[in-house]
């Protein structure tokens, strides 16, 4: 029994040993057909990033070599297809895995001389730039920019694109952004932003309950019918119904609208129920007081609520999805803040300092000059009514109008 008993182990661990050489083998044969399948002047993909959220998303990719590459669009479902030449992927897989507006990524060797990178959207998007840099210290970077778009505007591009020359130049815009604070067009357009909508109600009324999304998207959409009156003026809602719009969709909606103007429209509450009446707030890192702190950080909390999570931007991509707005455009954003104080003075009651500011993420287009207005506080019951008020609701708007009028010369006068 005992020397069966060892004839037993022994083949045991040679058989172990056999499985241990075969599985050697066979890994050995795998990555020499790999190889075998890429050819030896391939590009080496090195690193790659994905960053964003459900409006914005930046994938980028380090290659070891400057690399051509060609956009496709697909739908059913969406996806965008870069096509690129025989390219070595030896970067891990967990560096591009799928977040932000793409919800699954896949890339490798099509051919012998050729590969491909497949990112599947979440929902229809569109790049609004892709490009090649030169890494400082190693290589090319190949950038790609995505955004929200339409469903019409997404099978325009799938209808339209050509296959045959479809490579985009470096630095070239799919989709030109505006560019300055003055309508270059013709046309003053502004974005007006009702804040809140759908699974985020915002504030309730102290007395009436009234949740703070009807009450911004009723002064909304009387601003913009006043607006729309005026002579060389264009204003259009970012949402138009009790729908949820994440602060990241916001800016894009306003950016993609071609905004020379965003304006949103907020009705908060404070513990200190008897401070009352308006406010307008720019954007700055340092908030004015801590009020305006406090306020900022509620209303950047609206995408949490909702289920969705606040990315924290990485240096180099912070122009693309963060940004702190530039000199110019904050000095307009100023500039308006100031113009609807002076139009609401001895009209609309304003609290001390009305024109305050702090870290508002729906402020952060880079070139839109932008304010948020709350119209007055729904924890005073004073406030509540007003803003319940189809009279006090036709008066702000049109001091606000009025704003907006003088703002405009002077933007436009200052060649912006």
């Amino acid at each position: 029994m005992r020397s069966m008993g060892r004839l037993s182990g022994a083949l045991g661990s040679a058989y172990g040993m056999f499985a241990a050489v075969f599985i050697a083998l066979f890994l050995f044969c795998s990555l020499s057909i790999q190889a075998s399948e890429t050819p030896d002047n391939a590009l080496l993909a090195f690193s790659a990033r994905i960053v964003g959220d459900d409006a914005r998303s930046r994938v980028v990719v380090d290659f070891d070599n400057k690399p051509e590459f060609s956009i496709h669009y697909v739908a059913s479902p969406e996806r965008i297809v870069i096509d690129l030449p025989a390219t070595a992927f030896g970067f891990p897989a967990g560096d591009l895995a799928a977040r932000g507006l793409f919800k699954d990524i896949r890339y490798g060797t099509m051919g012998e001389g050729s590969a491909r990178i497949v990112l599947t959207a979440q929902r229809p998007v569109k790049l609004v730039s892709a490009e090649v840099q030169k890494n400082e210290d190693r290589g090319f970077r190949l950038v790609l920019d995505a955004e929200i778009t339409t469903k019409d505007k997404f099978a325009e591009l799938v209808r339209t694109q050509s296959w045959k020359n479809a490579e985009l130049k470096q630095s070239a815009a799919v989709d030109g952004l505006p560019d300055g604070t003055s309508a270059k067009d013709g046309v003053f357009t502004i974005a007006v932003d009702a804040g809140h909508g759908g699974i985020d109600a915002g504030a309730s009324g102290a007395v009436t309950k009234t949740p703070e999304k009807e009450i911004t998207l009723a002064f909304a959409k009387v601003l913009v019918g006043k607006l729309n009156e005026q002579t060389g003026i264009r204003a259009f809602l970012t949402r138009s119904n009790d729908s949820f719009l994440s602060l990241s969709e916001r800016v894009v909606l306003a950016r993609q609208g071609k905004a020379d103007l965003f304006i949103s429209l907020h009705a908060d509450t404070l513990g200190q129920k008897s401070i009352r009446g308006s406010t307008v707030y720019t954007l700055s890192d340092t908030a004015s007081d801590k009020m305006a702190a406090a306020l900022a950080a509620r209303e950047n909390l609206s995408d949490q609520l909702a289920g969705y999570s606040i990315e924290v931007p990485q240096p180099e991509i912070a122009d693309i999805l963060l940004d702190l707005t530039r000199r110019e455009t904050q000095a307009f954003s100023i500039s308006m803040a100031n113009r609807v104080v002076k139009s609401f003075e001895g009209q609309i009651g304003l609290i001390n300092n009305p024109h305050r500011f702090a870290g508002f993420q729906v402020l952060r287009a880079p070139d839109i000059p932008s304010i948020l207005l709350e119209l007055g506080f729904l924890s005073n019951e004073g406030d509540e009514k007003l803003l319940l008020s189809e009279e006090w609701r036709d008066k702000l708007t049109s001091l606000l109008v009025d704003a907006v009028l003088k703002y405009r010369g002077e933007a436009v006068a200052g060649g912006g």
